[in-house]
């Protein structure tokens, strides 16, 4: 499956070639994969878009409801939203290898838990 190039206006153009595309495998947790062509400005967040919008049929037992709830992981790590491929350095023209997991919310980054963790709501006057 490949996306579409996009315009000068950034919109998808189902005409142009795809060219740079990055080649990308995600693996589901149940171990079955599909790889996707997709465009190096494309964010963590356009990728489960269109993968949600564009769903292989081999994966229909495992479809979600909403791609929110679609996550990326990449190096042992949850990709936020607006990461994108080519910030990644994924080598275009290559195959890169990505988890896809069903997840509700992305969970805390570290610097956040040490912030809740050495606030101290004794440490204020009320």
């Amino acid at each position: 499956m490949a996306v579409p190039s996009t315009s000068a206006a950034g919109k998808l153009d189902h005409n142009l070639p795809n060219v740079g595309a990055i080649n990308l495998r995600l693996i589901l947790v149940s171990g079955k994969t599909k790889e996707f062509q997709l465009a190096p400005h494309f964010s963590a967040l356009d990728v489960t878009q269109y993968v949600f919008d564009h769903w292989p049929d081999e994966w229909k037992d495992e479809r979600v409801n909403s791609s929110s709830m679609l996550k990326l992981i990449y190096h042992g790590r949850f990709l936020h939203g607006s990461v994108t491929l080519g910030a990644l350095s994924l080598p275009v023209g290559k195959t890169a290898v990505m988890h896809l997991v069903t997840r509700e919310n992305l969970p805390e980054s570290n610097n956040l838990k040490k912030i809740k963790r050495n606030t101290c709501c004794r440490c204020c006057p009320s």
